[in-house]
């Protein structure tokens, strides 16, 4: 495979194998597609296929290098890396054990059906666990997702989870991909379960963590520890705004564009939902909100239906596809309540840069267009929170705004990537079972 993607000149398939690139840096294959360059670190967020100006024929692909499984594990269940800067103090214990076998099952294919999909395939390290490339993940035979994939930094610190807060347990919540039939597609329970008891070291490791060995409940108490574990802030916000001895290190490093932009984000009550206090910031209250996004994806999925196949080509198929023919009622569909109707739960700000698409449809390419977006009012929907109206932000404003949100990124987020890389993954035992 590498000698045939050396090869490839043209840019047309060289756009159209970018998904192909996407999967195998994501199943963890060690390859390189085209070597990093000279004086990068290895393992860093970031390594994709950048989509940016996709829309356009002009477009030219600059696919990244994936990276070997050769990265550094951290100590992820000590207390510096527990308690850090910005974050309230975590009260659920971590146990280094428990935490490397649910980061093995994590990036395990053998965990959906047909054992070609991992947890990490639509929750990249390299993209900040989440999916940079794609607005909604692409799951079992080619369904498609009705959601962005939410990104895993700080899960620890939710009361409620997926966008529509129908969870509130992370070890609950795993079975939610692990079951639906556009993700990992698993006919119930106990396929998952006799599946994985079939491979004598997933044996053993759970009835060396589990006096009951594995269960449906140990398995989401495991894959739970690997996730509650990915915890990420001392951002140079954090090192400016919560530093218990403020000097100008920090102010410097934090800059004056992005102390100008929080300024506007506190006065344009953009804090009212992604909410910090003197203590600590979560960047989110999670409550539920209707910004409008709802309405936009249903008026976007009764316009004529038009692919794009490469760069600046678009196509209206002849055919039935599934593009955003989805209902989505947002939290509705969890308390049947009418108000609910599009509403979704706030994400965090933390990592933000790192993270996009966003909105819960991954319909917004970039952090300026969610500015720009608020900045016209949202979506219009005349049941939209009363809160989102049209700004009156000058461009200076609003990049300011932007680089704020760029402070928002932790100094571990490249540890967490090598950490996720550490492991050996694939079929362990040499056997798919």
């Amino acid at each position: 495979m590498r000698l045939a993607l050396s090869k490839i000149k043209s840019q047309l398939f060289s756009t159209l194998i970018c998904g192909l690139a996407t999967t195998v840096m994501v199943m963890g294959i060690s390859a390189a597609l085209v070597p990093l360059a000279q004086g990068q670190p290895d393992h860093r967020v970031g390594l994709a296929d950048n989509r940016e100006g996709y829309e356009s024929e002009h477009y030219v692909s600059r696919s990244e290098a994936i990276i070997e499984q050769n990265g550094q594990q951290l100590s992820m269940a000590s207390e510096p890396h527990a308690h850090q800067l910005g974050l309230p103090k975590l009260t659920h214990p971590l146990r280094a054990n428990e935490i490397d076998l649910g980061r093995q099952l994590f990036f395990d294919r053998r965990l959906s059906a047909n054992a070609n999909l991992s947890c990490a395939m639509c929750h990249v390290p390299e993209q900040g666990f989440t999916q940079n490339e794609l607005a909604t993940p692409v799951g079992d035979e080619g369904r498609g997702g009705r959601r962005n994939a939410p990104s895993l930094y700080n899960l620890a610190f939710q009361q409620s989870l997926f966008w529509d807060g129908r969870e509130q347990s992370l070890e609950a919540q795993v079975w939610s991909p692990l079951l639906a039939r556009n993700e990992m597609a698993n006919p119930s329970k106990e396929a998952v379960l006799k599946r994985l008891n079939a491979i004598p070291t997933y044996q053993a490791a759970f009835a060396e963590n589990y006096g009951q060995g594995l269960t449906s409940q140990t398995l989401g108490l495991a894959l739970a520890a690997y996730q509650r574990a990915l915890i990420s802030g001392n951002s140079a916000f954090d090192r400016w705004y919560f530093a218990s001895s403020q000097n100008a290190h920090s102010a410097a490093e934090f800059g004056a564009e992005a102390t100008r932009g929080f300024a506007v984000f506190q006065q344009q009550g953009c804090h009212a939902c992604h909410t910090l206090t003197k203590e600590n910031a979560l960047f989110t209250d999670g409550n539920f909100y209707n910004t409008g996004t709802g309405l936009l994806r249903e008026q976007r999925g009764i316009m004529p239906k038009r692919v794009q196949v490469a760069p600046g080509i678009f196509v209206t198929p002849r055919v039935d596809v599934e593009t955003e023919t989805f209902i989505d009622n947002g939290r509705q569909e969890v308390t049947g309540r009418s108000e609910d109707r599009w509403r979704y739960r706030t994400p965090t700000l933390r990592n933000v840069a790192l993270t996009a698409p966003y909105m819960h449809d991954g319909s917004i390419q970039t952090l300026q267009d969610v500015v720009t977006f608020y900045v016209h009012g949202g979506g219009q929907d005349p049941n939209q929170d009363q809160r989102i109206r049209p700004l009156d932000l000058t461009p200076t404003e609003q990049r300011d705004l932007v680089a704020f949100l760029h402070t928002l990124t932790a100094d571990n987020v490249d540890a967490l990537v090598a950490d996720a890389r550490s492991i050996e993954i694939g079929d362990r035992d040499n056997s798919r079972h």
